[in-house]
């Protein structure tokens, strides 16, 4: 029987705050931990935990602004969020759908919940990866991917335990439908109760898990709750995670390190401080389009 991949360690998030007036989250990285260089090639997660939205009828969200040199991932699990960038990409994600954004060389882009979602209001939960860009891509054309649902792969897990959805990379096999600059494991997985998943990731893959919902074992000895993220070490070994209750949802996350310099300064991840000063520069001076769109 092969060795498990150690356990670094489980971490919460910094406390809930609001981001514009439509989304509340907990940020796991780069605020509130220390551990942002063993977690490359993502740079932030921000979590917004399942809560309910009063109805309203102005959409809350967050308006038009700038980011140059990474991608956005959000994911949908509860409720519907929309976007709009001046790149002329436009898309609604609901239950299960992901949405995929290379801001490339620079775009602006708001994030709101949909129109009839905040008319009745309702429970959001989601969640927004960001993930870097190498150097040689950070000035790359602006891209947009609208994952659904239907178009994820998966695979069940033994027994009638649940299954794993695979929104990037390859598992089993099985790769998953997101395009991604550099090598990325990006899945969820949904367990009945004590359904059990076990699998294997690169050793020098950066790899993390976040507890969504419910409580799992991991490793056969360590129970984790909603709002942990564990972090594994860069070693040789599976991973097994197991349901202790129904309907328990976990997400994973794991990537190739991008071994250069990176510097993040508000909305913006380049790889040196001038690059900073730049995109600000550019930013302001009007290059990044119109933010009336």
């Amino acid at each position: 029987m092969a060795a498990f991949r150690s356990i670094v360690g489980a971490f919460k998030g910094a406390p809930f705050h609001m981001v514009g007036d439509g989304f509340r989250v907990s940020n796991y990285f780069p605020s509130g931990n220390s551990f942002q260089q063993r977690i490359s090639p993502f740079i932030l997660l921000d979590y917004n935990s399942p809560f309910e939205f009063p109805p309203s009828s102005t959409p809350k969200g967050v308006g038009a602004h700038p980011h140059r040199g990474f991608e956005t991932v959000t994911i949908a699990y509860e409720g519907y969020v929309e976007h709009h960038d001046n790149a002329g990409n436009h898309g609604i994600i609901g239950p299960g759908d992901v949405q995929w954004m290379t801001a490339g060389s620079g775009v602006l882009h708001k994030e709101y919940q949909e129109k009839s979602f905040s008319q009745r209001g309702g429970e959001l939960h989601m969640i927004q990866l960001w993930v870097n860009l190498p150097k040689q891509y950070k000035m790359s054309s602006p891209k947009y991917q609208a994952l659904l649902d239907e178009q994820m792969s998966r695979v069940e897990l033994p027994n009638d335990g649940g299954r794993i959805r695979i929104i990037a990379g390859e598992l089993e096999g099985v790769k998953g439908p997101a395009q991604t600059f550099t090598p990325v494991n990006l899945f969820d997985i949904t367990f009945k109760e004590h359904g059990k998943a076990r699998f294997t990731l690169p050793s020098m893959f950066n790899t993390g898990l976040l507890v969504l919902k419910g409580k799992v074992k991991i490793n056969e000895t360590n129970e984790y709750s909603e709002t942990d993220f564990v972090l594994f070490e860069n070693e040789q070994g599976e991973i097994e995670v197991e349901g202790i209750t129904e309907n328990a949802l976990v997400i994973v996350m794991s990537g190739e390190p991008i071994n250069e310099p990176m510097i993040q300064y508000g909305p913006f991840v380049m790889n040196t401080k001038q690059e900073i000063v730049q995109a600000y520069e550019d930013f302001q001076s009007g290059k990044f389009g119109s933010p009336n769109f």
